[in-house]
């Protein structure tokens, strides 16, 4: 079970790579929204909350197996994060563009209490965190929607 637990903390290994992973799991979560953007509103509640649940118990495995408290290999709490910048929003390429660059700095900036609830323990702290940063992102986003409908 360990290795499901790292293979979806990683998502499948986005994780890994060399440079800016965080970034590559946001993208992940961009592909996965853009796959499903036309299913109905329920089955994208589902699947975030799906994310959630599953990257909580994997972000806590691959946390004690990585040794840290939030290690830059897991991005299953970006993939969240960003699901939860677009939920029900209903944006097309360019929405979901800019809404990868709104989670992407929200995610960074971590504007308060998102910045405390990285303290909460194990898996809990991995995904609270970016999950609030997109509920921020979501805010910024549901803004321009309503301000630039073409999106």
């Amino acid at each position: 079970m360990k290795a499901v637990a790292l293979a979806i903390a990683t998502v499948g290994g986005c994780g890994y790579f060399p440079f800016a992973p965080g970034t590559v799991g946001s993208a992940a979560g961009i592909v996965l929204y853009l796959l499903t953007r036309h299913a109905d509103p329920l089955t994208h509640v589902l699947i975030l909350c799906l994310v959630c649940v599953i990257g909580t118990w994997a972000s806590g495995v691959a946390a004690r197996h990585f040794q840290r408290d939030d290690p830059g290999q897991v991005v299953v709490d970006e993939v969240a994060g960003q699901l939860a910048t677009l939920l029900l929003l209903d944006v097309g390429l360019i929405g979901a563009v800019m809404g990868f660059f709104v989670f992407r700095a929200m995610d960074i900036v971590k504007p308060w209490p998102s910045n405390r609830l990285e303290a909460l323990p194990g898996g809990f702290g991995v995904m609270a965190d970016d999950v609030m940063a997109g509920v921020y992102g979501w805010i910024v986003m549901a803004v321009l929607v309503y301000f630039v409908p073409w999106l």
